[in-house]
């Protein structure tokens, strides 16, 4: 199908970045509603979410950045370096001040997700829908356990730096998605779409780690607001009886289970995501 978006790729110079983005802009949707989404660890803006913005029918302008360590942004020596989830948060919150977006609605994938949960915990009155798909550190209910899974990233991302990189991706993958069902080919197109800057790939894992050291899950869940939480149904159970039990719990918390997916579920199922996105969209502003 022809992409019903009109797409513009810019740029925006921070002191230690430079930042990369795109803009997706539906003439079909009248101006008003906005909408950030955040990719994970090791994969562009554009490679994740480009799918799933075809299918998005109630927001007029969509921002796909890159985050420092993936795509196209890159420090101003094209080296990679270490980086804090923190810093991610304040890339994305100036990019939102220099393109003037004081309200908006945020969507974060993995790494994305945590990014995301963070940027909502620091400007709880710029953010309004939200939308989670698989958010680093909402892995397990129990939070000793979930830490100790953040060892077995660690330990694939000492081999991202290796010359033989391709067994620090495949680690990730049978860490991430242990249960996932994949043809030998869709395991290649996963490796080779990881392996592009796998240093990069490798510090972004280090700072979820990192974070997941200092931050107060309790707080970080209890700061958000309305959010559908996307699941894969290939997923471990931990992870579904969690997101279901925050769901009972939490009146502003929806879970959703996506059937026939994984990890990568806005690379198999945008299409099924994005309908559920507007669905709850339509929710969330006939509650609001």
């Amino acid at each position: 199908m022809k992409h019903p978006c009109q797409i513009s790729e810019h740029r925006l110079a921070l002191p230690d970045q430079s930042l990369c983005y795109r803009l997706y802009r539906n003439p079909d949707v009248a101006p008003g509603r906005r909408l950030l989404l955040v990719h994970g660890a090791g994969v562009a803006g554009a490679d994740t979410w480009h799918l799933l913005t075809a299918y998005l029918a109630h927001w007029h302008e969509i921002l796909v950045p890159d985050l420092r360590g993936a795509g196209d942004s890159h420090f101003p020596d094209r080296k990679e370096y270490a980086f804090k989830v923190e810093e991610l948060v304040s890339d994305m919150a100036s990019l939102l001040d220099h393109l003037a977006w004081w309200q908006f609605d945020l969507a974060g994938y993995s790494l994305g997700g945590l990014v995301s949960m963070l940027l909502k915990q620091r400007y709880p009155d710029r953010v309004g829908k939200q939308f989670l798909l698989e958010s680093a550190v909402l892995d397990r209910p129990d939070w000793t356990t979930t830490v100790q899974l953040r060892q077995r990233y660690s330990e694939a991302a000492v081999h991202l730096r290796d010359t033989d990189h391709e067994r620090g991706i495949v680690q990730f993958l049978d860490t991430i998605s242990p249960n996932r069902r994949v043809s030998p080919q869709v395991q290649a197109v996963a490796v080779k779409r990881l392996g592009r800057r796998p240093e990069g790939f490798a510090f972004a894992l280090d700072a979820v780690t990192d974070a997941i050291n200092r931050i107060d899950r309790e707080q970080l869940v209890a700061a958000q607001g309305d959010v559908s939480s996307f699941i894969g149904g290939q997923s471990v159970d931990l992870m579904h009886q969690y997101h279901l039990g925050l769901a009972e719990r939490l009146p502003n918390w929806h879970y959703f289970m996506v059937s026939g997916t994984d990890h990568s579920l806005p690379f198999q199922k945008p299409r099924q995501i994005a309908r559920s996105m507007n669905e709850e969209l339509q929710r969330y502003l006939e509650q609001h």
